[in-house]
């Protein structure tokens, strides 16, 4: 594992009213002041995982939400989003004019490891908007076919944390600190490393710890509705790393609250929640 630097040894633990906070909007506010993210994924059969993070960043509220997936997927997304624009491509060169009005990506939902996504993903690498890099963007950066960007998020999974390190899950899991920071340090990016007891940890060397979560969130598509909600943060003005530890509370805190009524808990579940969450902590009006 690569040796980190980092001038901040304490871990932060993250606790209601010493968190990250969204400003208040002003009477006046309109949309344009709010960003407009792009979410990029779901290849065949892997539509949902793309749905879910833009309906998680238009829940988290971002000013305009657009998703770029395969052109099967778009009668499905505008039945059950019609508020996001949706857009069929089957090309990289079909992002080029959706890039230039976007304010922050999101990619790796359902991206699949196919030439579609591989193509996709090259475009968003030599982007210049702050991105959240999840699921399979993340593998592919482990395979060395892409370079990460300058302003990124990732948001590993302990798997794909070892994937990247070249190390296995289970010393990922042995020292979930060290592989946080060291993850940060190698790709200039704030991590997110998932899992029960979730760390941020930023390249100047903070780190935040969540203790929130619940045994029913270990279900499939919950990491896409935190990919958006990162990007939804990232749209509203927040940095990187205030962005990211704001997210992890509200998705594990939403995941607590839902995890009362036991197992069967959807990720879809956890976005009323988070929205609820998000407005105690951070109301819309002061």
């Amino acid at each position: 594992m690569p040796q980190t630097k980092h001038a901040i040894t304490d871990v932060q633990t993250l606790l209601p009213g010493h968190l990250p906070q969204l400003a208040a909007r002003s009477p006046d506010a309109h949309k344009g002041q709010f960003g407009h993210l792009l979410v990029i994924g779901g290849d065949r059969g892997f539509g949902g995982a793309a749905l879910l993070s833009a309906e998680s960043a238009l829940r988290s509220g971002a000013g305009m939400v657009s998703l770029a997936t395969r052109l099967e997927h778009v009668p499905a997304a505008l039945a059950r989003l019609p508020e996001v624009m949706t857009v069929g491509v089957s090309s990289a060169n079909q992002l080029m004019g959706l890039l230039e009005k976007i304010s922050v990506i999101v990619i790796g939902p359902g991206l699949g490891d196919a030439s579609w996504g591989k193509s996709l993903l090259s475009v968003a690498a030599n982007a210049k908007q702050p991105q959240v890099w999840d699921a399979d963007a993340l593998n592919q950066l482990a395979n060395g076919s892409v370079a990460l960007p300058a302003n990124c998020v990732i948001t590993p999974h302990p798997g794909e944390a070892a994937r990247l390190l070249g190390i296995s899950t289970a010393e990922v899991q042995a020292d979930r600190l060290k592989v946080a920071r060291a993850l940060s340090q190698t790709f200039s990016a704030v991590t997110i490393l998932k899992g029960a007891g979730s760390l941020i940890a930023s390249p100047d060397g903070r780190v935040s710890r969540c203790d929130q979560g619940h045994p029913a969130m270990a279900t499939a598509g919950l990491g896409d509705v935190l990919a958006g909600l990162v990007g939804a943060l990232l749209a509203q003005g927040m940095h990187a790393y205030e962005a990211s530890c704001l997210a992890v509370w509200l998705h594990a805190t939403a995941g607590d609250r839902q995890g009362t009524f036991g197992r069967g808990l959807a990720a879809s579940d956890l976005i009323p929640a988070i929205r609820q969450l998000l407005e105690e902590q951070s109301p819309c009006l002061k």
